[in-house]
Parts: C-alpha cells; structure tokens; sequence
C-alpha cells in the first residue's frame, strides 16, 4: 500500500523510466494534450528524474508545434490498466528545433522513423487515403542522405511538469495524491479523496 508522498513519488519516476525503453509499457504512449483542447497519443522518448521533463518527438509543421511554442501549458495522461493507475501530469511545453539536444535525439532516431518527417506536414489534406510520404520513401528504410531533408521538420517537445496527480484504484479504498512542484524544484504532496 502506497501511504507517503515519497513511495509515490519514487513510484511515478520508475514507471516514467521504464515507459522510454519498454514498448510494452501502458504509459509509452501517453495521450498529451494542448490548451486548445487537442489530444493525441505520443510516444514518451525520454524522461529526467533530475528536472521532471518529459521529451517527444513531433513534426515542427504540427499544429501543436504553432500553439506550444517557445512555452505553453501541456497535459499528458497515461493509465496503466494492470495496475488500476491513473497519472495526469502537467506542465510547461516548448518546442524546440536547432539545439544540441534536438541533435541528439535526431541522431539517435533510425532511418525508418525519421522519415516519418519527410513529405506532407501533419493535418494536410488530400484526395485519397495517405500516409503522407513520398512514394519512394513508402515501406523502406532510407539511407541516410535520402532522410536528410526531413531533419528541417523535425522538432522536439519538451514538457517541464510542474503539477502530478496519482489516482489507484484499490477494492480496499482507492488513493489519490497530487503534487505540486515549488519553487527550487522540490514537490509538496496532498493527498485527495479520488
């Protein structure tokens, strides 16, 4: 039974780790949300214990890229069903596109998903179903110079949280505990009737 703020704590940080490398992990795909209300599953790529920031990966075309820019408030709510546990976390998103760290994760990204960022941008219409792509680039995984133009699209978001909320269903009682990061870095825990 979780019954202090610091289990909890510890809790959140190890399902985030586990969820960056474990495909099978419920909150790998996280949904994260903007202020405008637009939702989307995004793949959870990197997450720092030391400065509670959550890294995706996004297409600097993407409406979501226009309304988070340089700063703006982001919500990502991921459920892990085995576990009957709800995390709504929230914070400060921006997008970021020529740094050392946007380098990085481009680097590491295969061929095969960076092409994901050549051709049409998110949200373009079209006359039939698509993927998007170029129909060269449809089922392959490129070299290395033929993705080399989708790198002027790809961008990453970063989410700074600044609120947790952790809710677990329990047949004894389910718990609730919020946290609120202060100033200096630390969080103050409250628990919440669910």
């Amino acid at each position: 039974m979780f019954d202090n703020f610091d289990d909890i704590r510890g809790d959140i940080v190890a399902r985030l780790t586990r969820a960056v490398t474990d495909r099978n992990s419920p909150l790998h795909t996280p949904v994260v949300t903007t202020a405008d209300a637009n939702a989307r599953v995004m793949v959870l790529r990197a997450f720092s214990a030391e400065d509670w920031t959550l890294r995706f990966h996004t297409d600097i075309r993407s409406p979501k890229c226009a309304m988070i820019g340089a700063g703006a408030p982001v919500g990502v709510l991921g459920y892990d069903r085995a576990a009957k546990l709800q995390l709504r976390l929230r914070g400060r998103g921006r997008i970021e596109t020529d740094t050392a760290l946007v380098q990085q994760a481009w680097a590491e990204s295969t061929n095969y998903a960076r092409r994901c960022y050549l051709g049409d941008g998110p949200g373009a219409l079209s006359d039939a179903p698509t993927s998007g792509l170029p129909d060269w680039a449809e089922g392959i995984q490129p070299t290395d110079e033929q993705v080399m133009p989708a790198r002027e699209n790809f961008a990453v978001l970063l989410v700074e949280l600044a609120s947790l909320d952790w809710f677990i269903l329990m047949h004894d009682g389910h718990v609730r505990a919020q946290f609120t990061r202060r100033e200096g870095g630390d969080w103050q825990g409250r628990w919440v009737v669910p």
